[in-house]
């Protein structure tokens, strides 16, 4: 577990934005800014579930935003993972990862440049949203890649064009980043998919193993206290087979008494990305960068490698990397010298005719 190398000093309302600021104490390397805004999703607007539309997202302003006058900065737009929140990964409860800390050490070193980060709340009902549209869940990946990033250029100095624009995520971050990478190359340039979770289409034996437990929960109370299999199956199934007649929950399981329902499974293999990919192509090789890595002891490498080897099929350039971990334990080093430099080199920093 990473610990916080600087105290929070100073928690104010920032002038005009509504936004909460969290600036870090002073001393040693300059350090940025964090602000906790609302943005508000008509995507999201009457989903059942009953998750609130207008969703939390933590901006990270890096150090010279507040002392550069009119300079402009690119966006990566960073999702988490299941059961996941910001305010884990930003810091404010003590997790694998600290990204302020991170990106402060990062642009500290002079050699990364400096970009402004995103990450909405994705925390729902079922505890993910898995980055897709639903009826239950509300439309995540409209809301990403639609009022999202509206907001984010409309309330900063961004340079609002695609070619400044990445994505990445981790987990289920790491499939919500390729999914709607790949079908959204007019937004993103560049996209850094971190140990992606379901990636592959469901099987009898995988879908049922969840499944069967399911079946026995009566209510999002027990979904709430269930174990991490269970609790996945309920978010998948709100994702990607949502039923708007079927109370209290509004899904489809993918098992019925125990048994492996073949057309719930179609469903939710048209949400794979391995089986979606062969469609996008073309859109993947639009863009400026792709990147993509998983560790060798992860028990998700398998799929993963399956994708690098698809995109090896189709020739698509992109840059895959293994490494000595699990899940876990090495997303903070990740992050510090992997993905930030990858946006570093892969974003545009070209504004207005400007360097």
């Amino acid at each position: 577990m990473m610990r916080r190398a600087v105290a929070l000093a100073v928690m104010a309302l920032a002038a005009g934005t509504g936004a909460l600021v969290f600036a870090q104490a002073a001393g040693g390397a300059k350090k940025g800014d964090v602000e906790r805004v609302k943005v508000h999703g008509k995507s999201l607007e009457g989903n059942l579930e009953g998750d609130s539309p207008d969703r939390e997202v933590l901006v990270y302003l890096p150090p010279s935003y507040k002392t550069s006058g009119s300079r402009r900065y690119p966006v990566v737009y960073f999702l988490h993972g299941f059961t996941d929140d910001p305010d884990h990964w930003w810091g404010f409860i003590k997790h694998f990862v600290n990204l302020p800390e991170i990106f402060d050490r990062v642009f500290a070193g002079g050699s990364t440049r400096e970009v402004i980060v995103a990450m909405p709340n994705a925390f729902t009902a079922y505890q993910g949203a898995m980055y897709s549209n639903s009826a239950t869940t509300g439309n995540w990946e409209d809301f990403v890649t639609g009022e999202l990033v509206a907001y984010i250029d409309a309330h900063y100095r961004t340079i609002a064009v695609v070619e400044s624009r990445g994505l990445a995520g981790h987990s289920m971050g790491g499939y919500g980043a390729i999914k709607i990478g790949m079908k959204h190359p007019e937004i993103y340039s560049s996209m850094y998919v971190m140990s992606a979770c379901c990636l592959s289409a469901p099987t009898a034996q995988s879908a049922g193993r969840g499944g069967a437990r399911a079946e026995a929960i009566d209510s999002q109370e027990e979904v709430a206290k269930a174990d991490f299999g269970t609790k996945a199956v309920f978010a998948e199934a709100a994702a990607w087979s949502p039923n708007p007649n079927n109370p209290p929950f509004f899904v489809d399981l993918p098992t019925k008494n125990g048994e492996f329902r073949p057309e719930i499974g179609a469903k939710w293999a048209a949400n794979a990305p391995l089986a979606m990919i062969d469609q996008y192509i073309a859109n993947l090789r639009r863009m400026k960068a792709v990147a993509i890595d998983v560790g060798l002891q992860d028990g998700l490498s398998h799929d993963v490698k399956l994708l690098d080897g698809i995109l090896n099929d189709y020739k698509v350039a992109h840059t895959f990397e293994t490494y000595e971990g699990d899940h876990i334990n090495h997303v903070a080093d990740r992050i510090e010298k992997s993905v930030m430099p990858f946006f570093s080199k892969n974003l545009s920093f070209v504004q207005a005719g400007r360097y």
